[in-house]
């Protein structure tokens, strides 16, 4: 039988007991089909009840009964859950199975006396398990791969935010990946990250070269209405309106800026800021950069002074310093962490806020998107910042957060314009 991986979590070791449950899943996944296997799954080992053999009994025992359990019981149970779920989804005919094991928990009943002590035990610390981060990632992968999901749209009022974290890749690995996440757990969610990003960035595509098509063909025949009838429609991909996304791409693909593109731009800057010969001056230039794409008023409010006052006040004990990668870093992520959201447990967010209602979700998220491009190592902090608000507000309706949710989808057009593979420079035909 072929070892499963001892990784559970990374602060502690795999005994004996959990290898023999482990791997027992791993042999009975590459056996059974999930129909066979999930009624023994639930029955054993969250109900403790029917154990396949005597063997596999005792294992679960000395499991139960190790002094540690209450603390490492998520960590077993989370690996069980992807010994299953890695298997399942590198085949698409089985990926339907994952949300029905996720499902599992909900309908495992509640510990009771007439159950034995054994069995109650089990029970509860599954009770348990399901209130942990474990769970709810386990929950979010599931919305994740779950095949045919409802491809929902803007008029989907009420449907909370969580629900639409498939159409999020970017956020992925901050949200689908927890603290004792297996080499095998990262790997599978890299490879639907894939996935789903590739189809976005194609269907964008598509629709961009169907826009251009018909603007062109609408100035031939001097009629929308002719145009569209004579073209088969795209879908557009994204949860914004067609005036939005078009916005959206003006923005993103075009030359915004005193006919400069946000990557023109971003270039100018590196070359200036290689020539400054101290932080304090290259924090200057980085507030010029940035407030360049601010509108003038909204900036003379209170924005401009307070982004000035926040860069005199990164990492002031370098300003004699002469500026390095490190140091750029390290100003772009506090910088993020100041527009966007410092942390989970200080997810005050009212700058960001005030921006989107001033500015707009497309010329805010234009902002951020200045900065990563100016230091593309920061990408994956952005991204947590933006899966910190999207974690705050999981379980709100998207009509009670639109602000969010229009944010997400700008950026996920920005990322994947500037670093994804979307082609979209047929567009530019057009602008």
């Amino acid at each position: 039988m072929t070892k499963a991986s001892p990784l559970v979590s990374p602060l502690r070791h795999t005994t004996y007991a959990e290898q023999k449950l482990y791997d027992y899943l791993l042999y009975s996944v590459q056996t059974q089909t999930p129909e066979e296997l999930l009624p023994q799954f639930q029955q054993f080992l969250l109900e403790g009840r029917d154990a396949p053999n005597e063997e596999l009994k005792q294992a679960l025992h000395e499991v139960l009964n190790d002094p540690a359990i209450d603390e490492d019981f998520k960590y077993i149970l989370n690996r069980c859950c992807h010994i299953l779920i890695n298997r399942w989804q590198i085949h698409p005919q089985l990926q339907k199975a994952i949300p029905k094991l996720v499902d599992l928990f909900k309908s495992v009943p509640p510990p009771n006396l007439s159950t034995s002590r054994f069995s109650r035990r089990l029970r509860q610390l599954v009770a348990d398990f399901i209130k942990t981060e474990q769970y709810l990632t386990l929950q979010r992968l599931s919305r994740v791969i779950e095949i045919g999901g409802k491809d929902f749209t803007w008029s989907d009022d009420n449907i909370p935010v969580g629900q639409l974290i498939r159409r999020y890749p970017y956020l992925y690995e901050h949200c689908l990946l927890s603290e004792d996440s297996s080499i095998e757990h990262q790997q599978t969610v890299r490879q639907v990250q894939e996935r789903i990003q590739r189809s976005f960035e194609l269907d964008l595509s598509k629709y961009v070269t169907y826009q251009v098509r018909l603007a062109q063909l609408a100035r031939r025949t001097q009629s929308m209405k002719q145009a569209r009838r004579m073209l088969h429609g795209v879908h557009n991909p994204t949860l914004l309106t067609e005036r939005e996304l078009g916005t959206a791409l003006k923005r993103f693909v075009g030359k915004p800026e005193r006919g400069h593109s946000y990557r023109d731009l971003s270039r100018h800057f590196l070359r200036r800021s290689s020539e400054v010969v101290s932080y304090h001056e290259f924090k200057n230039e980085l507030f010029g950069y940035l407030v360049s794409s601010v509108d003038r008023k909204y900036g003379d409010l209170q924005f401009n002074k307070r982004l000035y006052q926040k860069l005199q006040t990164i990492l002031p004990r370098y300003d004699d310093h002469r500026p390095n990668e490190l140091l750029m870093m390290r100003t772009t992520s506090q910088l993020l962490n100041f527009l966007v959201v410092d942390s989970p447990q200080n997810p005050e967010h009212y700058i960001f806020v005030d921006m989107i209602t001033n500015l707009g979700p497309t010329a805010t998220v234009a902002l951020l998107l200045k900065l990563v491009l100016m230091c593309g190592k920061a990408k994956p902090h952005l991204e947590r910042r933006f899966s910190i608000l999207f974690s705050h507000y999981e379980s709100h309706s998207k009509d009670g957060v639109p602000w969010l949710v229009k944010s997400l989808e700008n950026l996920h057009i920005a990322l994947s314009v500037h670093f994804g593979d979307a082609d979209v420079s047929f567009l530019k035909q057009i602008m």
